[in-house]
């Protein structure tokens, strides 16, 4: 079972208390964008082997969005932080890459 830390109200909360988002730090394509950039907003998602940045709502608890960091093969959770953020924080890319070494947030740019 997938269990993540809220960053907002600190509860360690099961999937059952959480609705997942999708795929984090999407540049969301607005009024007047081309059609193709509403479709690769709407469609076009990664679905990677290993590390993957994702955004929850803590719905049965503060009701707030966050994003997390984990590896979607063995369901490892490196962190949770804000969604308000436009990166991960130093720390969860530190504690990938310790355990992924040649991780690079780069690739996610």
């Amino acid at each position: 079972m997938l269990i993540l830390r809220c960053p907002y109200c600190g509860v360690m909360a099961d999937e059952t208390e959480l609705v997942p988002g999708g795929e984090a730090h999407l540049k969301r394509s607005g009024p007047g964008s081309s059609d193709d950039d509403f479709e690769g907003y709407l469609f076009h998602r990664e679905n990677p082997k290993g590390v993957h940045f994702e955004r929850w709502r803590h719905s049965a608890g503060c009701g707030k969005w966050f994003h997390a960091a984990r590896c979607t093969v063995t369901l490892e959770v490196f962190g949770t932080y804000p969604a308000q953020v436009t990166e991960p924080p130093q720390e969860i890319r530190e504690a990938i890459s310790s355990k992924r070494p040649g991780w690079s947030w780069r690739e996610y740019e």
